[in-house]
């Protein structure tokens, strides 16, 4: 599947040297498109968490919890993306643009064998995993519904993932935003009539908000897939001569399984923090559940920063750059908290009318809000962690995030979740306050190990 003829002048897509010019600059036209995608996937969350909303707060709290353990799929195939894009940075930075298509061909071979062994998962072990939360029964029957239909159809978000990965790596960030544009408006267009019913539809409540999340990937990697194999983007896959590579396929995994590790266990602490939340009622674990989904769209501009800088600092260590990889670092963490710190102006000012999009159950805004205002200590330096994280894991050096992230989930998260919420009076605020000293905890050690520069030695 590699095309060694086609050169960039022959391609739709900009062949822009990213290790050169401005490097503020370059993270500004990578990472702008790159939010767009971001922001767009998880505006489609929220659509769809107002769309469940409607139908009451089991169904909010059941989805919720849900959409944690879907996470866990998602986060293993987002480590095992990072090796890819590690990769496929490198090389484009190298000029070795036919490995950097042979290393992406190998990627789709990842995707059909892990969109099985999940399938086969949903199939026989989603009431298992769900009734080890204790949640009241009509939550663990709408969470039950939609967790085994997302499941079953995860190779389309596989897919998806590994084309929009893989196209941002070779510099291409514009492309995928397209695609992304498109499928995502279908998404929220279709989306209500299948939750509640509209017009000749019928009411398929969450499982309605399931099949529209399979669907769309899908669509995204059909189109996704054309675009690669017609060479309009700075990839290009071609079909002759292709055979599975098992060596670059292990090299992907050595690189991805820390950050695979890295996801599951900040999923898991994520599932950790709702059970510490379920003794308090279906209210908390609601509001709960509203705040990550909130915080999904707060942390876009922040992941996509990383993820362009990342793109960088792979690139520049391909091109033998290493000084200015580490520029495109502290420059991309600059930009964000720009950001963060105008966020959290507005999340403290309009936090009950941020919770009452979603629901105006008087109880659920004021609990919401209180979680959310809590949240802000938290959010002004949540950029530092994923910001250098994602230049770390860049450079293919993904062994060091995964250790710390590690560390600041299961070693200061989750205790002190579990000692404020149940030995002091703070309950179930408790759980959020220990969310915030593990965010500061987690920053002042990721900048740490940035500054030191271990990671621009790394060799893939």
């Amino acid at each position: 599947m590699v095309d060694e003829k086609s050169s960039p002048q022959e391609r739709t897509a900009s062949s822009r040297d990213w290790t050169k010019g401005s490097i503020v600059h370059n993270i500004l036209l990578l990472s702008w498109p790159i939010i767009v995608v971001n922001i767009l996937w998880t505006v489609n969350l929220i659509l769809e968490m107002i769309w469940v909303g409607k139908l009451g707060a089991a169904s909010i709290a059941g989805m919720g919890i849900a959409g944690i353990i879907y996470m866990l799929v998602v986060m293993v195939k987002s480590g095992i993306s990072m090796g890819e894009r590690a990769m496929v940075a490198r090389f484009i930075g190298a000029g070795d643009a036919a490995t950097a298509n042979h290393v992406t061909s190998q990627g789709y071979v990842i995707d059909i064998v892990y969109g099985a062994v999940v399938a086969v998962i949903g199939i026989l072990f989603t009431e298992p995993i769900f009734g080890l939360f204790g949640l009241e029964a009509n939550a663990v029957n709408e969470g039950v519904i939609y967790l085994r239909i997302v499941l079953i159809g995860s190779v389309t978000e596989s897919l998806w993932m590994t084309s929009f990965t893989v196209m941002q790596a070779s510099g291409d960030s514009v492309t995928p935003m397209k695609v992304a544009i498109f499928i995502r408006s279908v998404n929220a267009a279709i989306c209500p009539f299948l939750v509640l019913g509209w017009w000749v539809f019928p009411r398929l409540g969450v499982s309605g908000a399931a099949i529209t999340y399979v669907i769309v990937p899908g669509l995204g990697a059909l189109i996704s897939l054309w675009v690669l194999f017609t060479g309009r983007t700075r990839l290009r896959l071609v079909l002759r001569d292709f055979r599975p590579d098992l060596k670059i396929i292990w090299r992907m995994l050595k690189i991805g399984i820390p950050a695979s590790v890295m996801g599951l266990g900040r999923t898991f602490g994520d599932l950790a923090l709702s059970w510490f939340m379920i003794p308090f009622g279906t209210l908390a674990v609601a509001a709960h559940s509203l705040l990550n989904r909130i915080e999904l769209f707060i942390n876009m501009p922040g992941m996509s920063l990383g993820v362009g800088a990342g793109v960088l600092v792979g690139q520049n260590l391909g091109a033998d750059q290493p000084k200015r990889a580490s520029r495109s670092g502290w420059l991309a963490l600059g930009l964000g908290e720009v950001f963060m710190v105008i966020c959290s102006v507005v999340l403290l000012v309009w936090a009950e009318n941020i919770i009452s999009i979603f629901n105006v159950d008087p109880g659920l805004v004021k609990l919401g809000s209180i979680f959310l205002r809590i949240a802000v200590a938290g959010y002004l330096v949540m950029y530092f962690i994923y910001i250098l994280q994602n230049c770390i894991s860049g450079a293919g050096d993904t062994m060091p995030p995964m250790l710390i992230t590690l560390a600041m989930l299961w070693v200061v998260q989750l205790p002190l979740a579990f000692l404020l919420s149940r030995f002091t009076d703070m309950g179930m605020y408790g759980v959020r306050w220990a969310i915030v000293i593990s965010f500061v905890v987690g920053a002042i050690t990721f900048m740490t190990y940035f500054w030191q520069g271990r990671w621009k030695r790394k060799n893939i």
